[in-house]
C-alpha cells in the first residue's frame, strides 16, 4: 500500500502580487536634498518666505522619514558626514544658521522658523532634539563662528521651550570638555538663555532633567571646581550662573551631610563624636548655624520609625528627642539657630499630622531640658532679649500659622512660657512685656 500523500494539483505561471502597502521605498535622501536645497535657493534669505515654503513642502515631501536631512540643510546647508563636515558629492545652499549673520536677532528669527515648522508638523520634534544632539557631538567639526551660532540658536529654542534641556547632555563629552569647546559653547548658550528669559528658567528646565548638578562636568576633572566654574563664567559675565552653581553646591553638600548623620544616629555614633564631625563639616561647607540646625532637626527626626497612633507617637518623640538634647544645644548658640528651630518644628509637626498634639510638649521639652527654642531662652539671656524675640515670633508665625495647624495649642504653649519669662522680670518689664504680647 502506497503511503505517499497525493501531491495537489498547482496552476502553472500562477503569480503571488505584493500588495502596494507593503513593498518597501528605497531610502533616498539625495533627491529629498535636492528638491529642499533648490527651494531655499529661490527663497534666498527672507525667512519669512523660508518658513512658508517648509510649511508647504510637507504636504509633497516625506519629512518624517527624512527629517536629520531636513535640519542638516537648515543649520549647515547640506548633509552632514560623521565629524560633522559637509558631504563633498551633495547638493548644498548658502542660504542656511551657519552662513547667516553673527547676531542675536538673526538668531531669534532663525528660531522662530524651525518653532513653526515643529509646530505645523507635530512629529518633527523628536526628531529635532536628537538633530540638536547630534549637532553638539561634532562641534569640534564646526567654525567658531558656526559654533556660537548654534549656542545662541540652542539657548532660544531652550529658553522658549522648544526643546528639552536633556539635550546639554552632549556637551558632557569627553573630548569636548577636554578641549574647552564644551565650556565655551556653554557661555554663548547660556547668555543668549538669559537673555531670553532669566536664571530662574535655566533652573527650571535643569531641574526638570536632573541636570542641575551636573554644570561642573563641562570642565576636566582637574579643573572641576566651584571655584574655577565661579570665576570662568563670572569673568564671561555670566554671574547669575556662577550664583547658582555654588547654590547648588551647596544644597548637594546638605544632602550629603544629612544623610551621613542619618548614617551615625542609626549606628548610634557618641553624640560627642558627631558634634564634632558635623562642626568640622559645617565649616568646610561654610554653613551658617541656623542652616545646620534646620540639617540636624531634619536628620534626628528621619531616623526612626515613627507609630502611626497619634496617642502614643508624642511619647516616643519625647523619648527620642531626650537622647539629642546635647546635639541640638550645640548649635543653637544664637537666638537666630533658635528661632530657626522652633520654625522647623512647628512646619514638622503640621507636615506629619500624628505630630500635631506634640508640639507644645517637644517645645516644653526643650525649653526645660536647656534652651530657648526661638522664644525660649537661657535663663541668663537678659528678659530685654527674651521679649524682643518671643514679641517678634509672635508677629510671624501668628500671622502665617495655618487653617491646619492647631492654633489654641500654639497659643497656650506661648502664653506658658511667657507666664516663665514673666516671673523673672521685674513688675515693671513684665506690664510692657505684656502690654507688647497684647499689641500683637
Amino acid at each position: 500500500m502506497n503511503n505517499q500523500k497525493q501531491q495537489k494539483p498547482t496552476l502553472t505561471g500562477q503569480r503571488f502580487k505584493t500588495r502596494k502597502r507593503d513593498e518597501k521605498e528605497r531610502f533616498d535622501p539625495t533627491q529629498f536634498q535636492e528638491s529642499i536645497v533648490q527651494g531655499l535657493n529661490q527663497t534666498g534669505s527672507d525667512l519669512e518666505a523660508v518658513a512658508k515654503f517648509l510649511d508647504a513642502s510637507g504636504a509633497k515631501l516625506d519629512y518624517r522619514r527624512y527629517a536629520e536631512t531636513l535640519f542638516d540643510i537648515l543649520v549647515a546647508g547640506g548633509m552632514l558626514a560623521p565629524g560633522g563636515t559637509l558631504s563633498d558629492d551633495m547638493t548644498r545652499t548658502e542660504f542656511c544658521l551657519f552662513t547667516a549673520q553673527e547676531d542675536l536677532e538673526t538668531m531669534q528669527a532663525y528660531a522662530q522658523v524651525f518653532n513653526k515648522l515643529i509646530r505645523r508638523y507635530k512629529y518633527l520634534e523628536k526628531g529635532f532634539e536628537e538633530e540638536i544632539k547630534k549637532l553638539l557631538l561634532f562641534l569640534k567639526g564646526f567654525t567658531e563662528s558656526e559654533r556660537n551660532k548654534l549656542a545662541m540658536l540652542t539657548g532660544i529654542l531652550l529658553a522658549n521651550g522648544n526643546i528639552s534641556a536633556s539635550i546639554l547632555n552632549s556637551l558632557f563629552n569627553e573630548n569636548l570638555v577636554k578641549e574647552g569647546v564644551s565650556a565655551a559653547f556653554a557661555v554663548k548658550l547660556f547668555k543668549s538663555w538669559i537673555n531670553e528669559k532669566d536664571i530662574n528658567s535655566v533652573a527650571g528646565s535643569l531641574r526638570k532633567v536632573g541636570m542641575d548638578n551636573r554644570l561642573m562636568e563641562l570642565f576636566p576633572a582637574n579643573k572641576r571646581s566651584c571655584e574655577h566654574f565661579s570665576k570662568y563664567f563670572t569673568d564671561a559675565g555670566l554671574k547669575e550662573l556662577s550664583d547658582f552653581a555654588r547654590n547648588q553646591q551647596s544644597i548637594g553638600a546638605r544632602k550629603e551631610l544629612q544623610k551621613e548623620l542619618q548614617e551615625q544616629m542609626a549606628r548610634g555614633d557618641p553624640q560627642k563624636e558627631i558634634i564634632t564631625f558635623t562642626k568640622e563639616e559645617m565649616k568646610k561647607a561654610n554653613l551658617s548655624e541656623q542652616a545646620m540646625i534646620s540639617i540636624i532637626w531634619t536628620s534626628v527626626m528621619s531616623c526612626v520609625e515613627w507609630n502611626k497612633k497619634e496617642e502614643l507617637v508624642t511619647e516616643q518623640a519625647i523619648k527620642h528627642l531626650k537622647q539629642y538634647s546635647l546635639l541640638l544645644k550645640a548649635f543653637t548658640s544664637q537666638g537666630l539657630s533658635e528661632l530657626s528651630l522652633l520654625l522647623k518644628i512647628q512646619e514638622y509637626c503640621y507636615d506629619n499630622i500624628h505630630f500635631m498634639k506634640a508640639f507644645q510638649k517637644i517645645v516644653v521639652l526643650l525649653y526645660k531640658g536647656w534652651c530657648h527654642i526661638g522664644l525660649c531662652f537661657k535663663v541668663k539671656m537678659s528678659t530685654l532679649t527674651k521679649s524682643a524675640v518671643l514679641r517678634e515670633f509672635l508677629k510671624i508665625r501668628c500671622r502665617v500659622v495655618t487653617i491646619g495647624f492647631k492654633l489654641n495649642l500654639f497659643l497656650s504653649c506661648l502664653k506658658w512660657l511667657n507666664v516663665l519669662l514673666s516671673d523673672q522680670q521685674p513688675e515693671t518689664q513684665r506690664k510692657k512685656s505684656d502690654a507688647k504680647i497684647l499689641a500683637l
